[in-house]
């Protein structure tokens, strides 16, 4: 008896770049496990390549003249069964990319990023785990300017009001960029009844990774400076 072949992840290129697109597509077609399916020049051609091929990741750049990745990102992760987006962009520290990851962008990549290093992302997205972590969410917020205001605060307070006392806790640990085995050891709890705490954040407040609950506790005003 035969072991079936492993399914292949597709992704979808978008970049308004075609040297970028072609860049890209010959450096994740050499992974057996990583099949293009599309590519695109612009957000405006997402919906219907997304729905034509199903992708399981997208690679999205930030600016495109026409819909830029941000309101395409908005607009695919606001859909049901919506594939993983990871933007790319040439700033390691923008406001753009805080606004991507507040949709449900499972990360960014720089576009000078290593190849190596890409494909690994492609591969940890596909499995449902965000490449920022929350620990570098955290610097990336305390190096852009302008991203509190007191209807952000109220909004995301009013969010988290559902959460009770331990799953507060839990969001806190995770908005402090602290691993389920940190924050079990801060809070005297199991690994995985830390898991679980995770699991019900997730699902109470329609939030789909760690990325996302560390923007929300941040944006509470819950989280110290970070180191």
């Amino acid at each position: 008896m035969t072991t079936p072949e492993p399914r292949a992840v597709t992704v979808l290129i978008v970049d308004d770049d075609p040297l970028v697109r072609a860049g890209l597509a010959m450096m994740l077609g050499g992974d057996p496990e990583i099949r293009v399916v599309a590519e695109a020049g612009d957000g405006a051609q997402v919906p219907p390549l997304v729905d034509r091929f199903a992708p399981d990741v997208v690679l999205m750049d930030v600016k495109m003249p026409v819909v830029d990745g941000l309101a395409a990102t908005e607009a695919l992760r606001a859909r049901r069964d919506a594939p993983e987006v990871i933007m790319l962009t040439t700033f390691d520290a923008d406001e753009h990319v805080l606004r991507a990851l507040r949709a449900g962008a499972a990360g960014f990549l720089l576009k000078d990023t290593p190849p190596g290093e890409i494909v690994a992302a492609v591969r940890q997205v596909a499995l449902g785990h965000p490449v920022l972590s929350p620990a570098v969410t955290r610097r990336l917020i305390a190096r852009v300017a302008g991203t509190d205001d007191d209807r952000r605060r109220a909004h995301a307070s009013d969010r988290l009001a559902v959460l009770n006392a331990r799953e507060r806790e839990v969001a806190v640990g995770v908005g402090e960029g602290r691993s389920n085995a940190q924050i079990g050891a801060v809070l005297h709890l199991s690994v995985p009844t830390v898991k679980t705490h995770v699991s019900s954040i997730l699902a109470k407040l329609d939030l789909n990774n760690r990325v996302q609950i560390a923007l929300l506790a941040h944006d509470a005003g819950l989280l110290g400076e970070p180191e």
